[in-house]
Protein backbone atom coordinates (compact mmCIF):
# COMPACT_ATOMS: atom_id res chain seq x y z
CA UNK A 1 0.00 0.00 0.00
CA UNK A 2 1.05 3.63 -1.03
CA UNK A 3 2.36 5.65 2.34
CA UNK A 4 -0.75 7.79 3.09
CA UNK A 5 -0.83 11.53 2.98
CA UNK A 6 -3.63 11.98 5.34
CA UNK A 7 -6.57 13.52 3.36
CA UNK A 8 -9.71 15.31 4.52
CA UNK A 9 -12.35 16.84 2.74
CA UNK A 10 -13.59 15.56 -0.67
CA UNK A 11 -12.75 15.28 -3.94
CA UNK A 12 -16.17 17.16 -4.99
CA UNK A 13 -18.06 13.32 -6.22
CA UNK A 14 -21.46 14.50 -7.83
CA UNK A 15 -23.84 12.12 -6.24
CA UNK A 16 -24.86 9.72 -3.65
CA UNK A 17 -22.16 6.92 -2.60
CA UNK A 18 -22.41 3.95 -5.24
CA UNK A 19 -24.29 1.26 -3.74
CA UNK A 20 -23.88 -1.57 -5.81
CA UNK A 21 -20.77 -3.65 -6.53
CA UNK A 22 -17.19 -1.95 -6.40
CA UNK A 23 -16.57 -0.35 -9.13
CA UNK A 24 -16.48 2.92 -11.62
CA UNK A 25 -18.92 5.46 -12.40
CA UNK A 26 -20.31 8.75 -11.92
CA UNK A 27 -23.23 8.23 -9.67
CA UNK A 28 -26.33 10.09 -9.15
CA UNK A 29 -29.82 9.83 -9.74
CA UNK A 30 -31.25 7.36 -12.33
CA UNK A 31 -32.99 7.68 -14.99
CA UNK A 32 -36.73 7.52 -14.46
CA UNK A 33 -36.49 7.70 -10.82
CA UNK A 34 -37.94 9.57 -8.51
CA UNK A 35 -36.90 12.31 -6.07
CA UNK A 36 -39.44 11.02 -3.38
CA UNK A 37 -42.78 12.51 -1.97
CA UNK A 38 -42.51 16.40 -0.86
CA UNK A 39 -40.26 16.78 2.46
CA UNK A 40 -40.68 18.92 5.14
CA UNK A 41 -39.96 22.34 4.74
CA UNK A 42 -36.20 23.17 5.93
CA UNK A 43 -35.16 26.86 7.33
CA UNK A 44 -33.84 28.47 4.14
CA UNK A 45 -30.76 29.16 6.88
CA UNK A 46 -29.44 27.52 9.30
CA UNK A 47 -28.14 30.05 11.79
CA UNK A 48 -24.96 31.25 11.10
CA UNK A 49 -21.28 30.86 12.95
CA UNK A 50 -19.80 34.03 14.74
CA UNK A 51 -17.88 35.92 11.90
CA UNK A 52 -14.66 35.30 13.26
CA UNK A 53 -15.61 31.83 15.08
CA UNK A 54 -16.58 31.32 18.48
CA UNK A 55 -16.53 34.03 20.97
CA UNK A 56 -13.60 34.39 23.76
CA UNK A 57 -13.02 31.82 26.08
CA UNK A 58 -13.54 31.84 29.33
CA UNK A 59 -10.53 30.72 31.93
CA UNK A 60 -12.73 29.44 34.11
CA UNK A 61 -12.72 25.61 33.91
CA UNK A 62 -15.35 23.98 31.38
CA UNK A 63 -17.60 21.30 31.27
CA UNK A 64 -14.19 19.69 29.45
CA UNK A 65 -12.53 19.68 32.15
CA UNK A 66 -13.68 16.13 32.71
CA UNK A 67 -12.52 14.61 29.48
CA UNK A 68 -9.29 15.73 29.29
CA UNK A 69 -10.35 19.02 26.63
CA UNK A 70 -8.18 21.57 27.59
CA UNK A 71 -9.57 25.12 29.20
CA UNK A 72 -6.43 26.58 30.38
CA UNK A 73 -4.49 29.62 29.11
CA UNK A 74 -2.00 28.95 27.08
CA UNK A 75 0.74 27.10 27.11
CA UNK A 76 4.99 27.72 26.80
CA UNK A 77 6.75 26.11 24.27
CA UNK A 78 8.42 23.81 26.79
CA UNK A 79 4.78 22.51 27.25
CA UNK A 80 2.98 19.40 26.62
CA UNK A 81 0.55 20.04 23.69
CA UNK A 82 -3.30 20.60 24.76
CA UNK A 83 -4.16 19.15 21.33
CA UNK A 84 -2.94 16.63 18.81
CA UNK A 85 -4.44 17.14 15.08
CA UNK A 86 -4.27 13.88 13.40
CA UNK A 87 -4.35 15.15 9.67
CA UNK A 88 -2.89 18.35 7.85
CA UNK A 89 -5.90 18.46 4.97
CA UNK A 90 -8.40 21.89 5.05
CA UNK A 91 -9.92 19.88 7.75
CA UNK A 92 -7.52 19.25 10.09
CA UNK A 93 -5.59 22.68 9.52
CA UNK A 94 -8.65 24.96 10.13
CA UNK A 95 -9.36 22.95 13.40
CA UNK A 96 -6.08 23.55 14.50
CA UNK A 97 -5.97 27.43 13.19
CA UNK A 98 -9.24 28.03 15.08
CA UNK A 99 -8.15 25.80 18.24
CA UNK A 100 -5.24 28.10 18.30
CA UNK A 101 -7.21 31.54 18.27
CA UNK A 102 -8.87 30.47 21.41
CA UNK A 103 -5.76 29.65 22.78
CA UNK A 104 -5.12 26.37 23.26
CA UNK A 105 -0.85 24.92 22.16
CA UNK A 106 -1.45 22.63 19.56
CA UNK A 107 0.41 20.38 17.49
CA UNK A 108 -1.03 18.64 14.07
CA UNK A 109 0.89 15.81 12.61
CA UNK A 110 0.86 14.92 9.18
CA UNK A 111 3.65 13.37 6.43
CA UNK A 112 2.69 15.75 3.50
CA UNK A 113 -0.06 18.72 4.87
CA UNK A 114 -2.38 20.56 2.44
CA UNK A 115 -2.15 17.51 0.09
CA UNK A 116 -4.61 14.64 -0.52
CA UNK A 117 -8.13 15.13 -1.16
CA UNK A 118 -7.65 18.55 0.07
CA UNK A 119 -5.20 19.39 -3.18
CA UNK A 120 -7.35 17.25 -5.42
CA UNK A 121 -10.75 18.62 -4.77
CA UNK A 122 -12.77 21.39 -7.05
CA UNK A 123 -13.74 23.70 -4.49
CA UNK A 124 -17.09 23.93 -5.09
CA UNK A 125 -19.34 25.54 -1.91
CA UNK A 126 -22.80 24.15 -3.23
CA UNK A 127 -25.74 22.83 -0.76
CA UNK A 128 -28.04 23.67 -3.07
CA UNK A 129 -27.04 21.19 -6.16
CA UNK A 130 -25.40 19.43 -4.06
CA UNK A 131 -28.58 18.20 -1.92
CA UNK A 132 -29.60 14.44 -1.99
CA UNK A 133 -33.04 13.20 -0.70
CA UNK A 134 -32.84 11.55 2.86
CA UNK A 135 -29.83 14.28 3.61
CA UNK A 136 -31.80 17.04 5.19
CA UNK A 137 -29.82 17.25 8.28
CA UNK A 138 -26.97 17.66 6.24
CA UNK A 139 -28.45 20.21 4.03
CA UNK A 140 -28.85 22.44 7.03
CA UNK A 141 -24.94 21.47 7.79
CA UNK A 142 -24.31 22.36 4.46
CA UNK A 143 -26.14 25.64 4.69
CA UNK A 144 -25.18 26.59 7.72
CA UNK A 145 -21.42 26.35 6.69
CA UNK A 146 -22.20 27.96 3.49
CA UNK A 147 -23.40 30.92 5.26
CA UNK A 148 -20.14 31.45 7.58
CA UNK A 149 -17.77 31.01 4.16
CA UNK A 150 -17.39 35.16 3.95
CA UNK A 151 -16.25 35.82 6.99
CA UNK A 152 -14.36 32.80 7.03
CA UNK A 153 -11.79 33.48 4.06
CA UNK A 154 -12.00 37.09 5.23
CA UNK A 155 -10.48 35.65 8.74
CA UNK A 156 -7.98 33.34 6.98
CA UNK A 157 -6.95 36.29 4.49
CA UNK A 158 -6.08 38.47 7.19
CA UNK A 159 -4.47 36.10 9.20
CA UNK A 160 -2.85 34.65 6.37
CA UNK A 161 -2.13 37.66 3.87
CA UNK A 162 -2.33 34.88 1.19
CA UNK A 163 -5.89 34.83 -1.18
CA UNK A 164 -8.03 31.98 -0.99
CA UNK A 165 -9.87 32.79 -4.21
CA UNK A 166 -13.41 32.51 -2.59
CA UNK A 167 -15.88 33.42 -5.65
CA UNK A 168 -19.61 33.92 -5.14
CA UNK A 169 -20.55 33.18 -8.68
CA UNK A 170 -23.61 30.60 -8.29
CA UNK A 171 -24.43 27.73 -10.13
CA UNK A 172 -26.36 26.91 -12.96
CA UNK A 173 -26.68 23.00 -13.74
CA UNK A 174 -27.98 21.85 -17.01
CA UNK A 175 -29.62 18.94 -18.60
CA UNK A 176 -28.91 17.52 -22.01
CA UNK A 177 -31.68 15.61 -23.13
CA UNK A 178 -35.23 14.94 -22.40
CA UNK A 179 -34.60 12.39 -19.82
CA UNK A 180 -32.34 14.61 -18.00
CA UNK A 181 -34.53 17.77 -17.65
CA UNK A 182 -36.92 15.09 -16.26
CA UNK A 183 -34.29 14.38 -13.50
CA UNK A 184 -33.82 18.16 -13.13
CA UNK A 185 -37.61 19.04 -13.08
CA UNK A 186 -37.67 16.77 -10.19
CA UNK A 187 -34.41 17.92 -8.22
CA UNK A 188 -36.50 21.25 -8.70
CA UNK A 189 -39.16 19.96 -6.57
CA UNK A 190 -37.61 18.61 -4.13
CA UNK A 191 -35.36 21.81 -3.51
CA UNK A 192 -38.28 23.68 -3.10
CA UNK A 193 -40.02 21.46 -0.77
CA UNK A 194 -37.06 22.32 1.69
CA UNK A 195 -37.48 25.65 1.24
CA UNK A 196 -34.93 26.43 -1.11
CA UNK A 197 -35.08 28.81 -3.70
CA UNK A 198 -33.39 27.51 -7.37
CA UNK A 199 -34.71 28.74 -10.46
CA UNK A 200 -35.82 26.89 -13.19
CA UNK A 201 -34.53 28.14 -16.47
CA UNK A 202 -35.68 27.38 -20.35
CA UNK A 203 -32.75 26.85 -22.68
CA UNK A 204 -32.61 29.73 -23.98
CA UNK A 205 -32.07 31.61 -20.49
CA UNK A 206 -29.18 28.95 -19.72
CA UNK A 207 -27.62 29.83 -23.05
CA UNK A 208 -27.82 33.67 -22.28
CA UNK A 209 -26.20 33.14 -18.91
CA UNK A 210 -23.72 30.64 -19.97
CA UNK A 211 -23.48 31.46 -24.06
CA UNK A 212 -20.69 28.40 -25.05
CA UNK A 213 -23.06 26.13 -23.95
CA UNK A 214 -24.12 23.30 -26.66
CA UNK A 215 -27.18 24.84 -28.25
CA UNK A 216 -28.62 21.38 -27.56
CA UNK A 217 -29.74 21.44 -24.26
CA UNK A 218 -32.71 21.38 -22.55
CA UNK A 219 -33.02 23.65 -19.64
CA UNK A 220 -31.69 24.29 -16.31
CA UNK A 221 -31.82 25.19 -12.87
CA UNK A 222 -30.06 28.39 -11.07
CA UNK A 223 -28.80 27.95 -7.68
CA UNK A 224 -27.12 31.44 -6.93
CA UNK A 225 -26.27 30.88 -3.52
CA UNK A 226 -23.98 27.90 -4.78
CA UNK A 227 -20.61 29.19 -4.94
CA UNK A 228 -16.54 28.17 -5.30
CA UNK A 229 -13.26 28.66 -3.71
CA UNK A 230 -9.96 27.78 -4.84
CA UNK A 231 -9.09 24.23 -2.65
CA UNK A 232 -5.14 24.91 -3.33
CA UNK A 233 -5.27 28.36 -2.04
CA UNK A 234 -7.46 27.48 0.90
CA UNK A 235 -5.10 25.18 1.67
CA UNK A 236 -1.80 27.09 1.31
CA UNK A 237 -3.10 30.10 3.34
CA UNK A 238 -4.25 27.18 5.97
CA UNK A 239 -0.77 26.39 6.06
CA UNK A 240 0.36 30.15 6.50
CA UNK A 241 -1.94 30.77 9.17
CA UNK A 242 -0.96 27.92 11.33
CA UNK A 243 2.33 28.38 11.47
CA UNK A 244 1.10 32.10 12.22
CA UNK A 245 -1.01 31.60 14.96
CA UNK A 246 1.54 29.34 16.80
CA UNK A 247 0.99 25.63 15.69
CA UNK A 248 3.60 22.78 15.65
CA UNK A 249 3.15 21.32 12.36
CA UNK A 250 5.14 17.38 12.41
CA UNK A 251 5.78 16.28 8.85
CA UNK A 252 5.57 12.27 10.31
CA UNK A 253 2.57 9.53 10.23
CA UNK A 254 0.68 8.52 13.17
CA UNK A 255 0.51 5.14 13.42
CA UNK A 256 -1.02 4.69 17.13
CA UNK A 257 -3.11 6.66 19.40
CA UNK A 258 -2.19 5.73 22.63
CA UNK A 259 -4.37 4.96 25.11
CA UNK A 260 -4.02 4.80 29.07
CA UNK A 261 -6.50 4.10 31.89
CA UNK A 262 -9.44 4.12 29.62
CA UNK A 263 -8.76 7.54 27.75
CA UNK A 264 -6.46 9.12 25.50
CA UNK A 265 -2.75 9.32 26.08
CA UNK A 266 -1.09 10.93 22.86
CA UNK A 267 0.13 9.36 19.64
CA UNK A 268 3.70 7.63 18.37
CA UNK A 269 4.83 8.16 15.02
CA UNK A 270 5.99 6.59 12.33
CA UNK A 271 9.91 7.58 13.44
CA UNK A 272 9.11 6.02 16.77
CA UNK A 273 8.36 9.24 18.56
CA UNK A 274 5.55 9.56 21.15
CA UNK A 275 4.06 13.00 21.55
CA UNK A 276 2.10 13.09 24.64
CA UNK A 277 -1.52 15.15 25.03
CA UNK A 278 -4.69 14.63 26.96
CA UNK A 279 -6.72 15.57 23.66
CA UNK A 280 -6.53 14.10 20.14
CA UNK A 281 -8.62 14.79 17.28
CA UNK A 282 -8.54 12.64 14.45
CA UNK A 283 -8.91 14.48 11.03
CA UNK A 284 -7.30 11.69 8.94
CA UNK A 285 -9.36 11.63 5.98
CA UNK A 286 -9.82 7.92 4.48
CA UNK A 287 -6.64 6.99 6.06
CA UNK A 288 -8.19 7.05 9.94
CA UNK A 289 -8.96 3.48 9.82
CA UNK A 290 -5.31 2.53 9.13
CA UNK A 291 -4.51 4.24 12.67
CA UNK A 292 -3.88 1.34 15.32
CA UNK A 293 -4.54 1.64 18.98
CA UNK A 294 -8.15 2.77 19.59
CA UNK A 295 -10.75 0.24 21.74
CA UNK A 296 -13.30 -2.10 19.47
CA UNK A 297 -15.68 0.60 18.12
CA UNK A 298 -13.53 4.15 18.91
CA UNK A 299 -12.43 3.83 14.94
CA UNK A 300 -14.94 6.06 13.16
CA UNK A 301 -15.97 3.70 9.86
CA UNK A 302 -14.55 5.64 7.11
CA UNK A 303 -13.60 4.33 3.77
CA UNK A 304 -12.01 5.76 0.64
CA UNK A 305 -13.65 6.75 -2.26
CA UNK A 306 -12.14 7.66 -5.31
CA UNK A 307 -12.41 10.57 -7.82
CA UNK A 308 -10.54 11.22 -11.06
CA UNK A 309 -10.84 14.78 -11.91
CA UNK A 310 -9.06 17.14 -14.95
CA UNK A 311 -7.81 20.58 -14.94
CA UNK A 312 -8.02 22.56 -18.65
CA UNK A 313 -5.95 25.41 -19.02
CA UNK A 314 -7.58 28.57 -20.85
CA UNK A 315 -7.38 32.63 -21.37
CA UNK A 316 -8.09 34.10 -18.12
CA UNK A 317 -8.65 37.22 -20.26
CA UNK A 318 -11.77 35.20 -22.19
CA UNK A 319 -13.15 32.66 -20.34
CA UNK A 320 -15.64 30.50 -21.48
CA UNK A 321 -17.62 29.95 -18.29
CA UNK A 322 -18.87 32.54 -15.75
CA UNK A 323 -19.90 30.29 -12.82
CA UNK A 324 -19.89 26.55 -11.73
CA UNK A 325 -21.86 24.44 -14.45
CA UNK A 326 -23.39 21.46 -13.04
CA UNK A 327 -24.95 19.05 -16.34
CA UNK A 328 -26.56 16.14 -16.26
CA UNK A 329 -25.36 13.85 -20.04
CA UNK A 330 -27.16 11.13 -20.76
CA UNK A 331 -27.42 10.13 -16.94
CA UNK A 332 -23.81 11.19 -16.07
CA UNK A 333 -23.19 13.55 -13.73
CA UNK A 334 -20.42 15.96 -13.86
CA UNK A 335 -19.01 19.69 -12.86
CA UNK A 336 -17.14 21.80 -14.37
CA UNK A 337 -15.51 24.60 -12.15
CA UNK A 338 -13.93 27.74 -13.99
CA UNK A 339 -11.07 29.29 -11.86
CA UNK A 340 -10.06 33.53 -12.50
CA UNK A 341 -7.00 32.56 -14.02
CA UNK A 342 -9.06 30.34 -17.04
CA UNK A 343 -8.46 26.78 -16.31
CA UNK A 344 -11.36 25.23 -15.74
CA UNK A 345 -11.76 21.95 -13.05
CA UNK A 346 -13.53 19.06 -14.60
CA UNK A 347 -14.89 15.85 -12.76
CA UNK A 348 -15.56 13.53 -11.38
CA UNK A 349 -15.34 9.68 -10.96
CA UNK A 350 -17.14 8.11 -7.97
CA UNK A 351 -15.45 4.53 -7.54
CA UNK A 352 -14.88 1.75 -4.57
CA UNK A 353 -11.23 1.04 -5.64
CA UNK A 354 -9.83 0.72 -2.37
CA UNK A 355 -6.74 3.37 -1.78
CA UNK A 356 -5.85 2.98 -5.45
CA UNK A 357 -5.18 6.37 -6.93
CA UNK A 358 -4.46 5.67 -10.66
CA UNK A 359 -5.56 7.83 -13.31
CA UNK A 360 -7.00 5.85 -16.33
CA UNK A 361 -7.70 6.45 -19.95
CA UNK A 362 -10.94 5.29 -19.84
CA UNK A 363 -12.27 7.85 -17.08
CA UNK A 364 -10.72 10.41 -18.88
CA UNK A 365 -12.15 10.25 -21.81
CA UNK A 366 -15.49 9.86 -20.36
CA UNK A 367 -15.47 13.17 -18.77
CA UNK A 368 -14.03 14.61 -21.20
CA UNK A 369 -16.79 13.38 -23.62
CA UNK A 370 -19.59 14.42 -21.45
CA UNK A 371 -17.99 17.86 -21.04
CA UNK A 372 -17.44 18.57 -24.48
CA UNK A 373 -21.23 17.56 -25.48
CA UNK A 374 -22.22 20.08 -22.52
CA UNK A 375 -19.25 22.89 -24.18
CA UNK A 376 -17.78 22.02 -27.43
CA UNK A 377 -15.84 24.68 -27.14
CA UNK A 378 -13.82 23.00 -24.69
CA UNK A 379 -11.95 21.33 -27.28
CA UNK A 380 -9.76 24.53 -27.81
CA UNK A 381 -8.42 24.45 -24.27
CA UNK A 382 -5.15 22.56 -23.03
CA UNK A 383 -5.40 19.20 -21.21
CA UNK A 384 -3.23 20.36 -18.36
CA UNK A 385 -4.03 18.27 -15.11
CA UNK A 386 -5.08 14.62 -14.53
CA UNK A 387 -5.29 13.22 -10.79
CA UNK A 388 -6.99 10.93 -8.72
CA UNK A 389 -8.42 12.01 -4.63
CA UNK A 390 -9.45 9.75 -2.18
CA UNK A 391 -12.66 11.24 -0.61
CA UNK A 392 -13.44 9.72 3.21
CA UNK A 393 -17.04 8.95 2.66
CA UNK A 394 -18.88 7.47 5.76
CA UNK A 395 -21.79 4.65 5.95
CA UNK A 396 -24.37 7.30 5.73
CA UNK A 397 -22.47 9.64 3.42
CA UNK A 398 -22.51 12.50 6.44
CA UNK A 399 -19.20 13.35 8.27
CA UNK A 400 -18.38 12.42 11.83
CA UNK A 401 -17.84 15.25 13.91
CA UNK A 402 -17.18 15.71 17.89
CA UNK A 403 -16.22 13.40 20.97
CA UNK A 404 -16.08 10.39 20.78
CA UNK A 405 -16.96 8.11 23.78
CA UNK A 406 -13.46 7.52 24.34
CA UNK A 407 -12.43 10.27 26.48
CA UNK A 408 -9.33 12.30 24.69
CA UNK A 409 -10.69 11.66 21.66
CA UNK A 410 -12.24 14.04 18.88
CA UNK A 411 -13.08 12.81 15.58
CA UNK A 412 -13.25 15.09 12.04
CA UNK A 413 -13.27 12.95 9.35
CA UNK A 414 -16.18 11.56 7.04
CA UNK A 415 -16.68 14.16 5.48
CA UNK A 416 -16.50 13.07 1.84
CA UNK A 417 -18.01 15.16 -1.21
CA UNK A 418 -18.35 18.08 1.01
CA UNK A 419 -14.92 18.85 2.99
CA UNK A 420 -14.15 21.98 1.91
CA UNK A 421 -17.81 23.06 2.03
CA UNK A 422 -17.95 22.07 5.87
CA UNK A 423 -14.83 23.23 6.58
CA UNK A 424 -15.69 26.60 8.36
CA UNK A 425 -18.29 25.11 10.69
CA UNK A 426 -16.40 22.25 11.15
CA UNK A 427 -13.49 24.06 12.34
CA UNK A 428 -15.32 26.77 14.75
CA UNK A 429 -17.44 23.98 16.09
CA UNK A 430 -14.44 21.63 17.33
CA UNK A 431 -12.73 25.31 18.64
CA UNK A 432 -15.52 24.88 20.84
CA UNK A 433 -15.69 21.85 21.91
CA UNK A 434 -12.00 21.80 22.14
CA UNK A 435 -12.01 25.33 24.28
CA UNK A 436 -14.14 23.44 26.71
CA UNK A 437 -17.67 25.45 25.73
CA UNK A 438 -19.42 21.97 24.99
CA UNK A 439 -20.11 20.86 21.76
CA UNK A 440 -22.94 23.28 18.90
CA UNK A 441 -26.19 22.55 18.43
CA UNK A 442 -25.44 22.51 14.87
CA UNK A 443 -23.08 19.41 14.71
CA UNK A 444 -25.11 17.07 17.79
CA UNK A 445 -26.79 14.90 14.49
CA UNK A 446 -23.34 14.45 13.38
CA UNK A 447 -21.31 12.50 16.24
CA UNK A 448 -19.64 9.73 16.58
CA UNK A 449 -21.72 7.78 18.48
CA UNK A 450 -24.08 7.25 15.72
CA UNK A 451 -21.69 4.76 14.95
CA UNK A 452 -20.12 3.43 18.44
CA UNK A 453 -21.20 1.12 20.81
CA UNK A 454 -20.98 1.91 24.16
CA UNK A 455 -17.01 1.66 24.77
CA UNK A 456 -16.89 -0.64 27.75
CA UNK A 457 -16.33 1.25 30.93
CA UNK A 458 -17.82 4.26 29.56
CA UNK A 459 -20.31 5.96 27.99
CA UNK A 460 -20.64 8.69 25.94
CA UNK A 461 -18.17 11.81 26.97
CA UNK A 462 -19.25 14.20 29.37
CA UNK A 463 -19.43 17.23 26.52
CA UNK A 464 -21.95 14.85 24.73
CA UNK A 465 -24.23 13.92 27.47
CA UNK A 466 -24.27 17.51 28.58
CA UNK A 467 -25.73 18.69 24.98
CA UNK A 468 -28.36 16.03 25.23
Amino acid sequence: MTEPNYETGSAAARGAAPTGPAGGGRHGLERGASLAPEAAPLAPEAAPLAPDGAPPRSEAPGPGAETGLRTSAPSPASRLPDVVVVGGGVIGLSVAWRSAGRGLEVTVVDPAPARGATWAAAGMLAPVTEVHYGEEALLRLNLSSAAAWPSFAASLEEASGRQVGYRPCGTLAVAMDGGDRALLEDLYRYQLSLGLDPQLLSSRECRSLEPFLAPGIRGGLLAPGDHQVHNRLLAQALEVAVERAGVRLVRDRVTTVLVDAGRVAGVALATGEHLSTGTVVLAAGCWTGQIAGLPDGALPPVRPVKGQILRLKGPAQAPLLGRNLRGLVAGNHLYLVPRADGTVVVGATVEEQGFDVTVRAGAVADLLRDARALMPALDELELAETWAGLRPGSPDNAPIIGPSALPGLVVATGHYRNGILLTPVTADSLASVLAGDGVPQVIAPFSPDRFEPALEGSGPSQLAREQR
